[in-house]
């Protein structure tokens, strides 16, 4: 059976893919009211549903009780108690919308599940499902699973979560200085100095490493600025695990499932075939990588024709080590060494390889980045300067997104569906052998 082509989104995942996608059988498509990629089921199940009725709402809480995995030391609220946390989910307390839902400041009892007044006990972000979003009860389950099992310093901490009747909440540590996306992309910030960048790079990816490296490894799948969050000492923390998938097991080299994922940070392969490696994460991170370099969004149809897909725009850079310096957001002005940037553009590009293969480890990643934390190189960072200025009337302006976001947990931002577009352009994943060579002194 030909899957509908009459479906709106055809036209999209059709440019995506580049029409080598062959529909068959019980046919994909692709259905978004925000920037997710987003594919039916292969077996044509139903997915899991909040709506529950006042009578059989106790046993839908038991049933998904026996759903979440043992040896978790999580909090269970009450809705009454979330609801006088966050002082009834005021306007004021809303920290951001996203996919799931609202996110809202509380207050409550540092070692309890009691509100208490704002401004003492523990401060913590809540997490309210929205039962009209795309995402339901299976994300709200994958986050309490992996959230509830996994522990690290670049993981954010789920303190809890709420299941009673229809409601579904999570619980949250408070990051008080928000997303990346928000630091990089919103107007008005300030912009990340250049060692706070490559900070939050490595932070980062060593979340990402650990979850690859784990026992039983984890695929995040929708690794992404706005789920990157900054705690007062600007320590990235991997959040939003409802995308999240366990790795192969035993002799499988990937996971084979529904393509889900964001508009210009999935890789090429999982969008055309389905198949989920950890590699997967590694071309995400080197778009997310790109971004912090550039200030530019992965996909901004603001930008000129041929500027919408950042990756697209910036391969031919990235390839040419004459030309890569072109990359660098211009706000950074004389804040970035050289050798710092010819290695973080390098890594960027052979996280961006178009073989999967070639893409680095994320523990690699880690041992690459972690030098560039002390890379300091004033002669480099005036050459680049000198450089831009004497460019800057052939080089177009490459600021960040002036568009106003409200700050988020989750990005607020819609992207059209004929937004994706196919990840042209190559790269072998080999570094670059030298920057354009300094001027000599005298």
């Amino acid at each position: 059976m030909v899957a509908d082509r009459n479906c709106t989104c055809w036209p999209a995942l059709g440019k995506a893919v580049s029409n080598c996608w062959t529909f068959s059988a019980k046919g994909r498509c692709c259905t978004s009211s925000s920037k997710q990629l987003v594919q039916p089921e292969l077996d044509g199940g139903a997915h899991p549903t909040t709506q529950n009725t006042a009578s059989d709402g106790a046993e839908s809480t038991r049933e998904v009780s026996d759903e979440i995995r043992q040896g978790s030391n999580l909090r269970v609220f009450a809705f009454n108690e979330l609801k006088a946390a966050t002082r009834n989910f005021r306007p004021d307390s809303k920290l951001g919308v996203g996919g799931f839902g609202s996110v809202f400041k509380g207050w409550i009892d540092e070692h309890g599940t009691a509100a208490v007044k704002p401004g003492t006990g523990l401060t913590v972000a809540v997490k309210q499902l929205n039962h009209e979003g795309h995402q339901g009860h299976r994300e709200w389950l994958a986050e309490v699973n992996f959230l509830g099992q996994l522990h690290h310093p670049n993981l954010v901490k789920l303190i809890g979560y709420c299941i009673e009747d229809d409601h579904r909440l999570l619980v949250y540590e408070f990051m008080p200085r928000g997303s990346l996306e928000n630091h990089l992309f919103r107007h008005g910030v300030l912009p990340l100095l250049w060692p706070i960048r490559m900070k939050i790079a490595l932070g980062a990816a060593k979340g990402l490493a650990f979850l690859h490296g784990a026992k039983k490894p984890v695929i995040y799948r929708d690794f992404k600025t706005s789920n990157i969050l900054l705690d007062s000492e600007y320590t990235a923390k991997l959040s939003d695990f409802g995308l999240a998938k366990d790795g192969p097991e035993g002799d499988k080299t990937h996971v084979s499932t529904r393509v889900m994922g964001t508009y210009g940070y999935a890789a090429p392969e999982y969008v055309m075939t389905g198949h989920l490696t950890s590699r997967s994460d590694v071309y995400s991170f080197g778009v997310v990588l790109l971004e912090m370099i550039t200030g530019r969004r992965s996909m901004d149809k603001n930008r000129p024709s041929g500027e919408h897909n950042l990756v697209e725009w910036a391969r031919p850079f990235l390839s040419d080590k004459r030309k890569a310096f072109r990359l660098v957001d211009h706000r950074l002005d004389r804040q970035v060494p050289m050798k710092g940037l010819q290695k973080a553009l390098s890594l960027a590009n052979a996280c961006l390889s178009r073989d999967a293969k070639c893409r680095p480890l994320m523990s690699e990643v880690v041992s690459t980045l972690e030098p560039l934390q002390l890379v300091k190189d004033a002669q480099g960072s005036f050459y680049y300067h000198q450089t831009i200025n004497g460019l800057k009337d052939r080089i177009r302006p490459n600021g960040g997104d002036s568009q106003n976001r409200h700050p988020s947990y989750q990005s607020n931002h819609q992207i059209p569906q004929n937004g994706l577009t196919r990840l042209n352009g190559g790269t072998n994943g080999r570094s670059f052998e030298q920057m354009p060579k300094q001027p000599s002194k005298g």
